[in-house]
């Protein structure tokens, strides 16, 4: 897969947020009510923020790339692909290394680590716990 199309794909997330921000920004809702742009704009913005987000980890899905091409060369190691399984742009990724492999039907043994709906949904309001842990000998 050449360069170009390697990263319209794994950007393909950030070019849909891309153009969802675009197009709420051009809805014409002033005409309906003056009030109704501030929550456009404000909408629009999100969508374009989170968008440039995920653009700017370009680089970070190179790497990760290039580990897991490494990791799986030798041999199909399905635990490398768990975390990626977990968010959209990560199966992505897992798919591009697959492709490269030559593994394309390894995917579907992935998919038990793929989060279901009601899960990705109840993700957000469950409580997390943060630990911090101190080194003693770092002072």
């Amino acid at each position: 897969m050449s360069k170009f199309f390697r990263y319209l794909y794994l950007n393909t997330y950030a070019f849909l947020l891309l153009f969802c921000g675009i197009a709420v920004a051009l809805i014409p809702l002033f005409r309906v009510s003056r009030w109704l742009i501030i929550p456009q704009i404000i909408l629009g913005l999100v969508f374009l923020k989170e968008s440039m987000r995920l653009f700017s980890t370009w680089a970070d899905k190179k790497i990760k790339c290039k580990i897991l091409t490494e990791r799986n060369k030798e041999e199909f190691r399905p635990d490398t692909f768990k975390v990626f399984m977990q968010a959209p742009c990560g199966r992505l990724v897992t798919k591009t290394v697959l492709k490269d492999l030559g593994l394309r039907e390894k995917y579907k043994e992935l998919l038990v680590y793929k989060p279901s709906f009601r899960e990705v949904i109840k993700r957000p309001f469950e409580p997390s716990e943060t630990s911090i842990y101190i080194n003693e000998d770092f002072k």
